[in-house]
């Protein structure tokens, strides 16, 4: 693939990251200047709810979805699509019944306000150790990905995008804080929807319509959208997008720091709530518009696939290569394309940078501090460590990024690490907020256990390979031709050497939408389990909450509001029977 960028297009390209580097200059030189954490963690507590919406898209929107989701309608047909109502079922769960909890716990860090208040240290060093790993391995994935994918459009090498991502990333995040993250994520949500429209758009005018686009995807199956099989091996059903779905929306939308810290930048928590709500049609639009844009790449070479031709290695080069086909004789639209994707990787970091830099300042350094110093870090010395170590972790994430260029295997390795630490992150938090009996022995014995299996499944081998759609190459003459030998040798062996499902072992044939809802049920019922086990031998040194009819010792803000009301109502039984009811709690008083 030759290099489709031309004068315009690298004017577009560095005014994108000039633009995402002066709003953290802006930031830093206004306003309160960032000189506490509050303002630099949290935007000093102030912001509306519209920044916070496209934030909260942005996050998790990187890059490799962009180019994943087109390339997943192109590959496999529309039945992804089915997910966005999981988004709708599983937002009022978070905005209700989990994010009350944090915001009545005011403070940076998920992990330390509440793990540790409801179960104590340890829990939350693992926790926050899971959390940790997971996003810095995450973040070089995000970096890494664009940067093999869009080389083939830019014609830059892999290093000099890996170092462009990381560097004005690292550099906005650092001395802007929240407030620049934000206002920055927002800005390049813009250009995220920009380069998908393009791709759409284009495509269009080569069809002569959308009517064309969608009559050609009918023609080769990928218009599929009510499969409803039960079966748990195969891939996306409306069950496992349903199910599957809403548990992973809530491991990163009711309990992952990443987002928590966003949704506490606001003034109340009704301003959180609509926040959350508005982000589900902002998130849904993108991945509508992005699953389309997959259908409008498959009409271009729906008589000349790519990989099959030998144009690609990887599929997730065919939105790139359809740029360079398509759009590159138009002055700027690649560059506003390569803006887009590369947009969606600063997002991600940035946002995963200024949440790690609160977790570490929150669970590590101010304890240390504490324990050396025997006296608190005041907020007004705490800002400047979080800079530190948004900075560090910017190295860090470029480190990997270039580590992954040597490890074939982290990409995927480290996507299946995203999805898998998930499901027991968000059944710990379960217990926490659910049940009143859960301990810390229990939950961190459930927490271990539940990692394993659900990395044990994750990484498990050997699995059955994807079953696609078909692909055709019997017109590829206004692409340079199609010549067998370029088949490559994984795709023809498979062709060959076809191999029964029945053949691999069956965990390893589940979709894969099912890591996270296995595992936070594993965590939940060991974590559970081994909590009541240790209350019937007697062993409630390690408990945070112990309820008798007699005394109660319980602070209720650290659980979720319906189980908060009925605990109430039973003290106030107790309170009417004579018994004594000592509380931690100023709430348990109203």
């Amino acid at each position: 693939m030759a290099s489709s960028f031309g004068v315009w297009d690298y004017v577009v390209f560095i005014a994108m990251l000039i633009v995402s580097a002066g709003i953290g200059v802006y930031y830093r030189f206004s306003g309160g200047k960032q000189k506490t954490n509050t303002e630099y963690l949290l935007a000093d507590r102030n912001m509306s709810i519209w920044p916070v919406s496209f934030s909260l898209m942005a996050s998790f929107m990187s890059a490799i979805t962009l180019l994943g989701v087109s390339n997943e309608n192109y590959q496999f047909g529309t039945q992804f699509v089915a997910i966005n109502l999981s988004y709708g079922l599983a937002t009022p769960i978070a905005a209700y019944l989990f994010l009350p909890v944090f915001f009545r716990l005011q403070a940076c860090s998920a992990y330390e306000v509440y793990l540790e208040k409801r179960f104590g240290k340890k829990t939350r060093l693992a926790a926050s150790l899971a959390y940790t790993l997971q996003m810095i391995l995450y973040m070089g994935i995000a970096v890494y990905a664009p940067a093999l994918a869009l080389q083939a459009v830019t014609g830059l090498d892999q290093a000099y995008s890996i170092l462009a991502i990381g560097g004005i990333c690292t550099f906005y995040s650092t001395i802007g804080g929240m407030k620049a993250v934000l206002f920055t994520d927002v800005f390049q949500s813009v250009l995220m929807f920009a380069a998908i429209y393009a791709v759409i758009i284009c495509a269009a005018i080569k069809a002569g319509g959308l009517g064309p686009i969608w009559d050609a995807a009918s023609e080769g199956g990928r218009l599929e959208i009510w499969n409803f099989d039960p079966n748990p091996t195969t891939r996306h059903t409306w069950w496992t997008l349903t199910i599957g779905g809403m548990f992973t929306y809530l491991s990163l939308y009711a309990v992952n720091q990443t987002q928590v810290q966003r949704l506490k930048t606001v003034k109340n928590l009704k301003s959180a709530q609509k926040a959350l709500w508005l982000n589900w049609p902002i998130l849904s639009l993108l991945s509508l518009s992005t699953s389309f844009s997959g259908l409008a790449i498959y009409y271009f070479y729906r008589n000349c696939d790519p990989l099959r031709q030998g144009r690609i290695k990887v599929r997730d080069q065919t939105m790139p290569l359809f740029v360079v086909d398509a759009m590159g004789d138009i002055p700027g639209l690649p560059g506003l394309f390569v803006s887009g994707i590369f947009s969606a990787s600063l997002s991600t970091v940035s946002a995963a940078l200024n949440s790690l830099a609160a977790v570490t300042l929150e669970d590590y350094l101010k304890p240390l501090y504490q324990k050396v110093k025997r006296k608190p870090l005041p907020d007004l010395q705490s800002s400047f460590p979080s800079k530190v170590m948004a900075f560090l972790y910017g190295m860090i994430c470029i480190a990997v990024a270039f580590l992954a260029q040597k490890m074939g295997g982290v990409l995927q390795a480290s996507l299946t690490i995203f999805g898998v630490v998930g499901g027991p992150l968000f059944a710990l938090f379960t217990m926490g907020m659910f049940t009143t009996r859960a301990n810390q022995r229990g939950v961190i014995t459930g927490l271990l256990v539940g990692l394993s299996f659900s990395l044990w499944i994750g990484f498990g081998q050997p699995r059955p390979p994807l079953k696609t759609l078909d692909f055709s190459v019997e017109d590829c003459s206004d692409f340079g031709g199609y010549n067998q030998t370029s088949l490559p040798l994984a795709m023809a062996q498979r062709a060959v050497e076809p191999r029964d499902d029945s053949d691999y072992f069956y965990l390893y044939r589940l979709s894969y939408l099912w890591f996270s809802v296995l595992g936070y049920l594993v965590t939940f019922i060991v974590g559970y389990g081994t909590s009541l086990l240790l209350r019937w031998r007697g062993a409630q040194g390690t408990e945070r909450i112990y309820l008798d009819e007699q005394h109660t010792y319980i602070n209720t803000d650290l659980f979720s509001p319906p189980v908060a009301r009925a605990m109430k109502q039973r003290m106030a039984k107790i309170i009417e029977n004579g018994g004594d009811v000592r509380m931690t709690s100023l709430e348990c008083l109203k």
